[in-house]
C-alpha cells in the first residue's frame, strides 16, 4: 500500500464533508483544494554577497523537502545597483504529497515555535482565493540548524486553492487546521 500524507487523508475524509455540508456543493469536483504552496524569500543583499542566494537555497530546500531555486531580477533598478539577470531571492513550489507534509509539519512544529504566537492573520487574501503568510524568522522550523544561521531572514508562503472566494478558501485552511486569530 502507498504512503499518504496525514492531511490528504483527512481532507479526503473529513474536510470535504464539512465544505459540503458548510457550502452546499451539489458535486465533489466543486470543492476546493489546496493546489500549491509557494515558500520564497527575497534577499536584497545578495546583490553584494553571492553566497547569500546559496545559503537561502539550501535553507529552504532543507525546511520543504524538495530543491529551491534562484530567482532572477527581471530589470534594471539602478538605486538598489541591481542588473536584469541578478540572483535576488529563492522559491520552491509545493505540488501533492511534499505540499500536504510541510503544510502539516508548518501546523503542528513550526507555528508553535513562533513567540507570542496566538494565530495568524486572516488579511492575507487576495480575493480570488488565495492566502499569503509572511513569517519573520526561520528558525521556527527544526529542519534548520541554528548554529549554521548567518542571518535571522523571514520568508513568504502563499497557499493557492481552487476556491472562487476568500470565504471558500478561509473554510478550507481552517478546516486543514490553520490556526486564525479570532476577531
Amino acid at each position: 500500500m502507498a504512503y499518504t500524507p496525514r492531511l490528504k487523508q483527512e481532507y479526503k475524509e473529513r474536510v470535504v464533508n464539512a465544505l459540503t455540508d458548510e457550502f452546499g456543493y451539489k458535486n465533489v469536483m466543486q470543492v476546493p483544494k489546496l493546489q500549491r504552496i509557494v515558500v520564497s524569500r527575497g534577499i536584497g543583499a545578495a546583490v553584494a554577497d553571492k553566497k547569500l542566494i546559496d545559503n537561502s537555497v539550501e535553507e529552504l530546500s532543507n525546511i520543504t523537502g524538495q530543491k529551491a531555486i534562484a530567482t532572477i531580477s527581471k530589470k534594471d533598478v539602478a538605486t538598489f545597483k541591481l542588473r536584469k539577470g541578478m540572483p535576488i531571492g529563492a522559491k520552491v513550489t509545493l505540488r501533492g504529497e511534499r505540499m500536504y507534509e510541510f503544510l502539516d509539519r508548518l501546523i503542528t512544529t513550526a507555528l508553535p515555535n513562533v513567540r507570542d504566537f496566538n494565530g495568524i492573520n486572516a488579511t492575507g487574501f487576495d480575493g480570488r482565493g488565495n492566502y499569503s503568510l509572511g513569517i519573520t524568522e526561520q528558525i521556527i522550523f527544526p529542519e534548520v540548524n541554528i548554529d549554521r544561521v548567518k542571518k535571522i531572514e523571514g520568508m513568504n508562503i502563499t497557499f493557492v486553492t481552487s476556491a472562487e472566494t476568500d470565504k471558500e478558501a478561509k473554510s478550507l485552511l481552517t478546516e486543514l487546521g490553520l490556526p486564525f486569530k479570532k476577531n
